[in-house]
């Protein structure tokens, strides 16, 4: 018999369960090809309270998703105070093969799980854009899709061929493994033929190896980009969260949450994905830079 946790049951319906209860039931169970429960009802009483969540969720895993992550985790733990959450920055393979070994309770992972990666489930917690970003002394604003597949494919070696200086650009991204530069290979359609000058561990590194060089050029997650570099138009659009969540801007991907398929998760670990999802969360992460997936 269920009962609603916090629900004032009539007297009428009270009765019945200790009715139910009661050893003169137990003929009338019998009868009905049954044996009469010896003990207390498997629901909670009606006036007893859920127990407060306690304990430790480990989070290890992609670096775009660091604001994202972080401002879920603090507004999570606000409202539940015998709760830490923690977050390893290790990059989105990285995560996957915690969650994968069950050294982290979640894998973060900014880009999809791969064909060979299972016994893995993925949770879109969030849509972000990648954004390409230039110096500020770069006089291009708007580049295409062709335009900087060519540029990463090393076609192009002249800034003054797409409209910049004369200079040869410095081609920046993240090393491989990253969740940002598999997204943003494929989407280009550069794939394994880039050619980079620098590969970096972080999305802020490559952020401030961009803001550092004049000619350079690089990607990174538009939940992390700010005034220190130019976030460039991709064939004339923007990289907001408006384009991203109605998908004019091209180059985005998902942030996902990783659990590995049959491990129990703790009651925190299950909450802190629930809350991700919730509508409580929708601000949180729009102010992170990123969209909710709905």
């Amino acid at each position: 018999m269920i009962t609603k946790q916090g629900a004032e049951l009539s007297p009428a319906a009270k009765a019945f369960i200790e009715f139910a209860l009661s050893p003169e039931t137990a003929g009338i169970i019998a009868n009905a090809g049954a044996i009469q429960a010896g003990g207390a009802p498997a629901a909670a009483p009606a006036s007893a309270s859920a127990e407060p969540l306690s304990g430790k969720v480990s989070t290890n895993g992609s670096t775009s998703m660091e604001k994202v992550i972080a401002s879920l985790s603090e507004a999570f733990m606000a409202k539940h105070p015998d709760v830490t959450v923690t977050y390893d920055p290790t990059g989105s393979g990285a995560g996957i093969t915690a969650a994968t070994e069950g050294t982290a309770d979640i894998g973060l992972a900014s880009r999809d799980l791969k064909d060979s990666e299972t016994g893995l489930d993925a949770t879109v917690v969030a849509i972000d854009g990648i954004a390409v970003i230039v110096n500020n002394a770069n006089p291009v604003s708007d580049l295409s899709l062709e335009q900087i597949a060519a540029l990463y494919k090393g076609e192009v070696t002249n800034w003054k061929d797409v409209g910049g200086a004369d200079a040869a650009p410095v081609i920046v991204g993240r090393e491989a493994g990253s969740g940002t530069r598999d997204g943003f290979e494929s989407i280009t359609k550069v794939g394994e033929d880039a050619k980079y000058d620098q590969e970096l561990t972080s999305t802020g590194a490559v952020i401030a190896a961009v803001a550092a060089n004049e000619n350079a050029i690089g990607y990174a997650s538009l939940s992390s980009v700010g005034s220190d570099t130019k976030t460039l138009t991709v064939g004339g659009v923007a990289c907001t969260e408006e384009t991203v969540l109605d998908g004019s801007y091209a180059i985005q991907r998902n942030f996902n949450m990783i659990t590995k398929q049959g491990a129990e998760l703790s009651p925190a670990a299950k909450a802190f994905i629930e809350f991700a999802l919730s509508d409580a969360a929708t601000e949180i992460i729009a102010n992170a830079g990123a969209v909710q997936a709905k």
